[in-house]
């Protein structure tokens, strides 16, 4: 994953000549975040576009021409498990508040067909939640082979907020990296492929989205009065963020970090991600069990 830009920019050939043009860079490579590293997020800017559109218009025609392509990958990964293909993809949306989670169900997700999606936002745990383990929750809610799953939150909450707030001794929150990692590896080898992103967004950027939540009355219904209080504890969600990044990011499932405080950067980003991992399962149509001249016959002389 780049990081904070340096200010150097390509420059010509000394000869004059033009450049060959130069491969177009894998985004997975660019922002996956390296497991076991330390890392800190402060580091990262989060207004950056690495490997990015250049620009906004640009950007918002390069996301809507990955939307055909997205479409097909999806039909033919939904018409693969119809054979008996079980594998899957899980997007995983992790970030702070105002970080954009939702806005990419919206825009990022309507480029594939909802029928074969299944979205689970998770908020604070129920009664019957809290009774079972933390990944209980999570186990009911992955995507059925052939289907795509959006997770807004997960149960990354549970190193998350359960460390910032201490609501379970840190001695357990230690424990839950290895139990996620044991999980997501049980995912991969079950046929599921997990895509967790980390949507960066800065201090300031999200202080702007909170005020202009307030100053619109039509999104005083998305404003929470805790979302204030939370910021005073900014800091603190970092270092815990930066550990769950460290500990969870490995060959299974890893982590990228995508910079969030530009939308439509967002958005292409995301959507290249899913297009890289979709290709990657280059899943196909199962073959008709059937003779497909004897029915045409048929239908003819119907």
């Amino acid at each position: 994953m780049a990081k904070k830009d340096s200010g150097k920019k390509d420059g010509g050939r000394k000869d004059g000549s033009a450049k060959r043009k130069a491969p177009e860079p894998v985004l997975r490579d660019v922002l996956r975040i390296p497991g076991g590293e330390r890392i800190d997020l402060t580091a990262y800017d989060a207004r950056a576009t690495p490997a990015g559109p250049t620009g906004k218009a640009a950007g918002l025609a390069a996301t809507a021409a990955l939307g055909p392509r997205l479409a097909e990958l999806q039909e033919r990964l939904y018409a693969a498990s119809t054979a008996g293909d079980r594998r899957r993809l899980l997007l995983v949306l992790q970030g702070m508040d105002t970080s954009g989670k939702g806005g990419t169900v919206k825009h990022v997700i309507g480029l594939f067909n909802p029928s074969g999606c299944r979205i689970r936002a998770f908020k604070a745990p129920t009664q019957e939640e809290r009774n079972h383990p933390f990944l209980w929750r999570i186990m009911r809610a992955l995507p059925q082979p052939g289907e795509i799953g959006i997770f807004d939150r997960s149960h990354y909450e549970d190193v998350l907020i359960a460390r910032v707030r201490e609501l379970v001794p840190r001695r357990l929150i230690g424990r839950r990296y290895e139990q996620i990692n044991r999980f997501e590896q049980s995912l991969a080898e079950d046929g599921v492929t997990v895509v967790k992103v980390f949507l960066h967004l800065s201090y300031e950027e999200q202080r702007a989205r909170l005020l202009e939540r307030l100053d619109n009355p039509d999104k005083h219904w998305k404003f929470n009065v805790g979302d204030i209080e939370e910021r005073t504890r900014w800091p603190a969600y970092r270092q815990a963020y930066e550990r769950a990044l460290e500990r969870c990011s490995t060959d299974a499932a890893p982590w990228y970090l995508v910079p969030a405080d530009r939308k439509w950067y967002r958005n292409w980003a995301i959507s290249k991600l899913l297009l890289e991992h979709l290709e990657a399962l280059d899943p196909k149509y199962p073959p008709g069990e059937f003779d497909v001249e004897e029915c045409r016959a048929r239908l003819l002389a119907s």
